[in-house]
């Protein structure tokens, strides 16, 4: 200390005497120039009669009757060097009494989001939800405050990853489906202490409910359009399932993203597909023909009603005119002759007949006969 002292009275750079200066070389007046006010006077420098403030300041620091580190009680320091006695134990107590005021402030002092919700518990028993905004509550460890986002919209995606999904229809066929799940905080409370593994009981209810919702639904079902009547249904079992553990979430929607067959039989899919294709287009036109025929069997009926209707009015002519339109038609598509003079033998044009009708080409049969001799 003493030595620390003497080198903060004289700084040696301050001491330190030049040759030659504007004062002078030695720095006295006997060689006519200025002294150097830096300089150690001719005398020696006299001993302050007063201490510095740097000295009664360590004193106080020290303790009354000042000395080194172990010097009995009077002068003894701190533990490690540090101060000791009245004075050390202010300066403790200060450096915990602010230490203390830190962490009070820290832990009391809570800054709530808009999109955020805090759940207030007094030695790990539920007292209340912080709303929006600066709220304070006791310091730790005596108030805990567990800040929750009820407003980020989480998604579960199944399955994780690019691996298959498999999942077993009603018909007993079986699908790779893909899908997502989103979901949100509802109720901060049974949030936070209703479920121990959020994440997993979301993902572990929605996929039960799915394969619950697949097992029920046929193949064409599931790979047409009834993806969305199916998600549909599971969000709604899935949030009724979470309703029952009072978990505090909320299901936002389940979005089908694929559902398709497992990659080893996409081949011998394909050909069942066009299979089925085929069988409807048939169906279809079997469907066609058969309305077609209904329609010509309906016409025809509603005609005769018509008739019908005719011949209750006037039956012999009605019969007479039904009998002759009957003739025409039949007679309409072959030969015939007419005979009006009863007892007459009419001429009959036989070449005419004859020429009616095609002769058989026999020229071709000899032509056949020659070559082959």
């Amino acid at each position: 200390m003493r030595k620390l002292m003497g080198r903060l009275r004289r700084p040696p750079i301050l001491a330190a005497e030049t040759p030659k200066g504007p004062w002078g070389g030695s720095g006295e007046d006997s060689e006519g120039g200025p002294r150097n006010p830096w300089a150690v006077p001719p005398g020696g420098r006299k001993a302050s009669s007063k201490p510095t403030a740097l000295d009664e300041f360590i004193r106080k620091a020290r303790g009354s009757g000042g000395g080194g580190p172990g010097e009995g009680p009077g002068g003894s320091g701190g533990f490690g060097g540090l101060p000791g006695g009245a004075g050390g134990r202010t300066l403790w107590a200060i450096g915990a009494a602010i230490l203390v005021g830190i962490w009070v402030l820290y832990t009391s002092i809570h800054p709530i989001g808009p999109q955020q919700r805090g759940v207030v518990t007094y030695f790990g028993r539920y007292t209340g939800i912080l709303e929006p905004g600066i709220q304070i509550t006791a310091p730790a460890p005596i108030a805990s405050v567990r800040v929750l986002d009820v407003q980020k919209i989480r998604t579960e995606n199944f399955p994780e990853g690019s691996g298959e999904n498999l999942v077993l229809t009603r018909d007993q066929n079986i699908i790779d489906l893909s899908y997502s799940v989103r979901w949100d905080i509802s109720n901060p409370r049974d949030f936070a202490f209703r479920l121990a593994q959020p994440q997993e009981t979301v993902r572990a209810v929605a996929e039960s409910a799915m394969r619950t919702v697949i097992a029920q639904t046929t193949l064409d079902q599931a790979l047409g359009s009834g993806r969305a009547d199916i998600g549909q249904r599971v969000q709604e079992l899935t949030q009724s399932i979470l309703n029952e553990y009072h978990s505090g979430v909320r299901i936002q929607g389940v979005a089908i993203k694929q559902a398709a067959p497992p990659q080893q039989i996409v081949d011998d899919f394909n050909k069942v597909t066009v299979a089925q294709q085929r069988a409807i287009a048939d169906v279809n036109q079997a469907r066609s023909y058969a309305e077609q025929v209904i329609a010509r069997a309906q016409g025809e009926a509603a005609q005769f009603d018509k008739m019908y209707e005719q011949y209750r009015l006037a039956p012999e002519v009605t019969r007479r005119r039904m009998y002759y339109e009957t003739m025409e038609a039949v007679l309409a598509k072959s030969d015939k002759t007419i005979v009006e003079a009863p007892g007459v033998v009419p001429y009959l044009p036989l070449s005419r007949g004859k020429a009616a009708t095609p002769a058989p080409d026999v020229a071709a049969p000899v032509a056949t006969q020659g070559g082959g001799q």
